[in-house]
């Protein structure tokens, strides 16, 4: 019998290793190409492998949670007549799915990531309505209803999932009852705000740790192991907290004009399908304030003729963001070019690929300048630590009402704070300061923003 043996592929650029972390297909199942057979973790996010051959699983060859090197063998294929000539019966599909294989019939094998024609088992048979509770959606993509009457796409489900949210107290918006991603976002949203009003007791464990190695003691404590997202991000911070010399510098502000804004954009019907948030107006800030003091944009670069800072002319603008996965920092390139429109849409998509945790590690790499948006914890300010390859990152923090000196008299008012941290090496008190307050001079006067 031929068999064909897939090797973990580089799914990003220099790619070591990658953990597997989940099996989507067992040996006898059948296959087309593209269908995703596993899921692995790389350093910066998780990704669905596709499958580069049509045929029947032969042997699964690396166990979950197993972290591999590049070039390793994973998984092996025969094709469906060869298993079916060794007597070897493929797992039941769906009927009305139609075979997936090349003009002679045979098995297919190509590179990795290819597009093809060929036509999925699965994708099909997730299209066709049939007794196991699936519906037709309106765009022709399956619909899964489930038996307390949730409909949602597969993908939405697996968002609900990461978020923690449960779907069944999930409010619809979307046709025909089906619940939306804008829906799971903004419930999971609306949880974090209650999720620390009950104090949970203090546990019988005293001390916990966290040591390298996995491994179990008499029950009183639990090893959790560094691997994927968490060990490239200790790394990098290592690497920067001890190689930049940090200086963090802070302002706090009025920020009512820049939530008045907000307010008016959330009801414009230009921004009826953007999300808004403060977060926007703090985008474009950190943007018109770099151009004014370029050295926060810039970077500290160790040659072998000596040391040099590249000034770059453009702003890669980094959003540091808290995933399933843990703390990954995609980036907005060339921002600097985009409207006000364009920024929010750019944000939403970061955003909700980050959380689903299918940020690409292209879209990791080239940043110039970091926002951390502390606020969404309830934090006022920090002391940030820079993110590697660049020489700034600014932390927004919490907004919330203060009374406030206006015209010497006191009001309320919303109030935040804006902190940043700097690589000394690049940049001077006098600039950094200066960059700071330009921030909050947008964030106190938004219309400054028109020029």
């Amino acid at each position: 019998m031929t068999t064909e043996t897939f090797t973990l592929p580089d799914v990003g650029e220099g790619l070591t290793e990658a953990e597997l972390v989940a099996w989507k297909v067992a040996p006898g199942d059948a296959v087309a190409i593209n269908d995703v057979i596993c899921e692995i973790e790389t350093a910066k996010s998780l990704v669905e492998l596709p499958s580069p051959h049509a045929g029947v699983v032969g042997e699964l060859l690396v166990a979950e949670g197993v972290t591999v090197e590049v070039g390793s063998p994973i998984i092996t294929f025969v094709s469906e007549s060869e298993a079916a000539d060794a007597g070897v019966a493929a797992n039941p599909k769906d009927p009305a799915a139609p075979p997936a294989t090349d003009e002679g019939g045979g098995s297919v094998l190509v590179g990795y990531g290819t597009g093809g024609g060929a036509t999925s088992r699965r994708r099909t048979s997730r299209q066709a309505q049939g007794p196991s509770g699936r519906v037709q959606g309106p765009s022709g993509q399956g619909l899964v209803r489930s038996s307390v009457g949730v409909i949602a796409k597969p993908p939405i489900r697996k968002l609900a999932r990461d978020l923690n949210v449960e779907l069944t107290e999930v409010t619809p918006t979307g046709a025909d009852g089906e619940v939306t991603r804008d829906d799971v976002v903004k419930h999971a949203e609306q949880a974090s705000v209650f999720r620390n009003i009950e104090t949970p007791a203090w546990g019988a464990v005293r001390e916990e740790k966290l040591p390298v190695q996995p491994q179990v003691d008499d029950g009183r404590s639990e090893s959790i192991p560094v691997k994927g997202v968490r060990k490239a991000t200790s790394s990098a911070m290592v690497q920067s907290a001890y190689s930049a010399p940090h200086v963090t510098v802070w302002k706090e502000i009025d920020a009512t004009r820049t939530m008045d804004l907000v307010k008016r954009l959330k009801a414009s019907p230009d921004y009826a399908d953007i999300r808004v948030s403060p977060l926007l107006v703090m985008a474009r800030a950190v943007i018109w304030a770099a151009r004014r003091t370029p050295m926060v944009n810039a970077a500290w670069v160790d040659t072998d003729s000596g040391a040099e800072i590249a000034v770059r002319h453009y702003v890669n603008l980094g959003i540091a963001a808290a995933t399933p996965r843990g703390l990954l920092v995609p980036n907005i390139k060339d921002a600097q070019d985009l409207s006000m429109k364009d920024l929010a849409r750019a944000l939403n998509r970061l955003t909700l690929t980050a959380r689903e945790g299918k940020t690409s590690p292209a879209d990791q790499q080239g940043g110039t300048i970091t926002i951390t948006n502390i606020g969404v914890f309830g934090m006022d300010a920090g002391t940030p630590i820079i993110n590697p390859g660049e020489a700034g990152i600014v932390a927004m923090g919490t907004i919330a009402q203060k009374p406030w000196v206006v015209d010497g008299e006191v009001r309320p008012r919303w109030v935040t704070t804006v902190s940043g941290s700097f690589d000394h090496r690049v940049i001077d008190g006098d600039g950094m300061s200066r960059f700071i307050a330009d921030v909050a001079s947008i964030l106190e006067e938004p219309a400054l923003l028109v020029d």
